[in-house]
């Protein structure tokens, strides 16, 4: 038996579309990145299979280096719709730090990638279609997550420095070659 991928039919697409949401439903990502495979092969600027491939990819997410972020990024940087690649990449920046996060990773050092998810959607409020609050959603979410977490805000004290502090002098002896 011959093992290669067969096609869908285009008057598919909308029911492979709702078992692409129902395997996302179900937390069953690769199912649902493969139906989206399946629709890209056959239409490939079908922007809901693009959309929703990046977050069923993101729905994979483990918090390591095998993720596939660069690849993500890429999906919902071709959307042609500027909301849609500002909200998308924020919801991947959330995303990867919640599951940095849920691995062990230091909170301030997952800071920037919240800061840079929010920044995402603040830039996609100011273009969103009226009635779409979904940024404002997600924005609020990010920040009730950094305000649970005393252990997101790192301080270093403030330096001291007093005007009689002086570098150390160091003795005659080494001055002159001298081993100690």
């Amino acid at each position: 038996m011959e093992h290669k991928l067969k096609s869908i039919s285009k008057a598919g697409i909308p029911e492979a579309v709702a078992k692409v949401e129902l395997y996302r439903y179900l937390n069953e990502p690769e199912e649902a990145e493969s139906i989206c495979r399946d629709i890209l092969a056959i239409d490939p600027e079908n922007q809901l299979a693009r959309r929703l491939m990046g977050l069923a990819i993101t729905d994979q997410f483990i918090g390591a280096t095998s993720d596939r972020y660069i690849e993500a990024q890429s999906i919902f940087q071709s959307l042609r719709d500027p909301y849609e690649q500002m909200y998308y990449s924020g919801l991947l920046h959330e995303r990867r730090a919640k599951a940095q996060l849920l691995v062990g990773y230091s909170p301030h050092i997952l800071l920037p990638l919240f800061e840079e998810a929010m920044r995402c959607f603040a830039e996609a409020e100011k273009i969103r279609p009226a009635g779409n609050d979904d940024c404002i959603l997600r924005w609020n979410r990010c920040v009730r997550l950094l305000e649970s977490r005393p252990d997101f805000h790192f301080e270093r004290p403030p330096a001291v420095f007093d005007a009689e502090d002086m570098p150390p002098i160091s003795s005659p002896a080494r001055r002159a070659g001298g081993h100690h």
